[in-house]
């Protein structure tokens, strides 16, 4: 079956798609973007995902070119197309093309590109768990934004993939913030802590979901910083993104989490999270 991508407000085979050189895109990462998770041929927490992409936008100064209704309708009809059952739409708007300058074009004009893709849930990795291994946070200052500027965040996993580990976890002088594509959590004395939804991390909508289940399940739960030392002893650590949902982490830097073993209060969460899940 050939991949049909939306591009602006057309849907075109990806053989026929062409992104001109001077996108900003690809000169200066000048762009926003979204993963939206599709289970069950539904868009997940969609609202959430609109309004994080709305925001960034606003920050970065791109004019959406299209409303929220309309963009729904667009990605709906996108999965339809490509028949998506499971898996994710990622979307990507940059400023446009123009020739290479660095203040913004007075004349160029948004350009939306979104493609579906197919994958299962990860049932190995949120019944077994991962390993991480932690590392200095490089980033810019602002990584509440979701823009194109990943280089930092690719670098550090890569880092991760050489030591065998499944991901890295971020710190700022010994405080943690959050790993190359999820939000991190802890679990200590059974009170969950995650990283405060500043400038220093991505307000991530499963981390979101995460917050709202905890609550509904009784759970007590700080939104404060910890450090490296807390996160290394901590009872239980897991991650939350649209594609790890909630992923133990169960050794970091060689040393095992808890019991080695994913732990109650992620479990609780884990179940919590499944009966979130759009049916067919």
């Amino acid at each position: 079956m050939t991949q049909i991508y939306l591009y602006q407000n057309e849907f075109v085979a990806k053989e026929a798609l062409h992104i001109s050189p001077e996108d900003r895109g690809y000169y200066f990462g000048d762009g926003l973007y979204e993963v939206i998770r599709v289970y069950n041929g539904k868009l997940y927490e969609a609202g959430p995902h609109f309004a994080r992409l709305t925001r960034t936008a606003e920050a970065l100064r791109i004019p959406l070119p299209f409303t929220e209704d309309e963009l729904s309708a667009q990605l709906e009809k996108l999965i339809q197309v490509n028949e998506l059952h499971e898996g994710s739409v990622y979307m990507q708007i940059t400023r446009g093309a123009a020739p290479r300058s660095h203040p913004f074009p007075a004349s160029a004009e948004p350009i939306l590109m979104a493609y579906t893709t197919s994958y299962q849930r990860p049932v190995a990795t949120l019944e077994e768990g991962i390993t991480a291994v932690t590392t200095d946070d490089i980033r810019w200052l602002r990584c509440d934004l979701k823009t194109l500027n990943l280089l930092p965040n690719v670098m550090a996993k890569q880092h991760a993939m050489d030591q065998g580990a499944g991901d890295v976890i971020f710190h700022r002088s010994g405080t943690v913030t959050e790993s190359s594509s999820s939000n991190v959590m802890i679990v200590k004395n059974n009170v969950i802590k995650t990283h405060p939804a500043n400038n220093l991390i991505l307000h991530g909508i499963t981390r979101l979901v995460v917050l709202r289940l905890a609550k509904q399940e009784g759970i007590q739960l700080e939104e404060a910083a910890f450090t490296v030392d807390e996160l290394l002893n901590a009872d239980e650590v897991f991650i939350t993104s649209t594609t790890a949902e909630v992923t133990p982490v169960i050794q970091i830097d060689g040393k095992a989490i808890g019991s080695g073993k994913p732990g109650p209060l992620t479990r609780q969460l884990q179940t919590a999270f499944e009966a979130t899940i759009p049916s067919k």
